[in-house]
């Protein structure tokens, strides 16, 4: 007898590989996610103006890598504490403003700089409520916790964000015209606005990505939210607030994306480097003892094997710990 509704993905055609470069961007989700990208060491960016989850906001950050723009200080605001973008998670906020700024345009050209290898592009939903500052008449990624009167909340349309990512669509493909694109909607329940409301937030996203990926053949949905709901489907999977996933739906959703966009020889990468990470993780009781030394010895001589076994991956971290280790 079944007792669950499983969520099957077919393999798709398109798949990443260690030679590609991969950008993601959207809600805390996508953080869980790219976290284990680059804990296995792919070429991964992820969220290069902090976590953010509206579409427009989203979109607008995309403009903003596509562009090569940076930005000069008349476009950080101030608490009187602190120095901030709207464009931006407060994790980039100072005191000192050239700092801020400095931060700010420092990872936006690491960022740039990565585009133009990236091939794909993985983007999180989390809400399709929007805030605009008033006075600016603009959307904001991130209120900076100001006084909820300077905005206005909204929530967009289907058709706005199926416009808004059409024109960006075309212009990331004419500039990336291998680039694939992948859609998802964060399994995070919004629950500050209420069942109802969250759930038509949840709708109207997965709506647009519904459209998009109908529209564009080089974009595909990955289901994570249907995961969480119909697949899952209980609350021990979740954190303790009942709204964040816990550590065993993150790896399950996890295991569905590897397993839908991994080919073999990646999965045969990962499984390796996975090995190293969890030796480079390890905390040694007595990190001088010449056990410890004879350990990182090995797996040092163990990561020069994939290097030469696999010339793109980039390992130069691990080489590095393991040979410091070994002084």
């Amino acid at each position: 007898m079944d007792f669950r509704t499983e969520v099957n993905i077919p393999p798709s055609e398109n798949s990443i590989s260690y030679r590609t470069g991969i950008l993601f961007m959207g809600s805390c989700f996508t953080e869980s996610i790219g976290s284990l990208m680059k804990e296995l060491r792919f070429r991964v960016d992820v969220n290069p103006f902090g976590v953010n989850y509206n579409p427009s906001s989203v979109a607008r950050n995309l403009w903003t890598l596509l562009n090569g723009k940076e930005f000069n200080g008349d476009e950080l605001d101030t608490d009187g504490e602190k120095w901030f973008s709207f464009d931006h998670h407060s994790q980039f906020s100072h005191p000192d403003r050239e700092v801020c700024l400095e931060n700010i345009n420092r990872r936006l050209r690491f960022a740039q700089g990565r585009l133009k290898d990236t091939r794909f592009l993985l983007l999180t939903w989390g809400t399709a409520w929007i805030f605009v500052h008033k006075k600016k008449a603009c959307v904001v990624s991130n209120c900076h916790k100001l006084p909820a009167a300077n905005f206005s909340r909204h929530l967009l349309s289907v058709s706005q964000i199926v416009d808004t990512y059409t024109k960006l669509f075309a212009a990331l493909r004419k500039e990336l015209p291998d680039l694939h694109i992948i859609l998802t909607v964060s399994p995070v329940r919004h629950w500050k606005d209420g069942a109802r409301l969250n759930s038509v937030s949840k709708s109207t996203l997965i709506l647009a990505a519904h459209r998009l990926t109908e529209m564009f053949t080089y974009c595909d949905y990955f289901p994570a939210w249907e995961i969480a709901m119909d697949d899952l489907r209980d609350y021990r999977f979740y954190a303790d607030d009942l709204v964040h996933p816990g550590s065993q739906m993150v790896r399950y959703i996890w295991e569905k994306f590897t397993g839908a966009w991994f080919d073999e020889e990646t999965l045969e990468i990962s499984r390796e480097i996975r090995k190293l990470a969890n030796a480079r993780n390890h905390r040694p009781f007595d990190p001088g003892s010449a056990r410890h030394r004879e350990f990182c010895g090995r797996q040092l001589e163990e990561v020069r094997k994939l290097a030469w076994k696999y010339p793109f991956l980039e390992l130069g971290e691990l080489e590095q710990y393991f040979t410091e280790s070994l002084k």
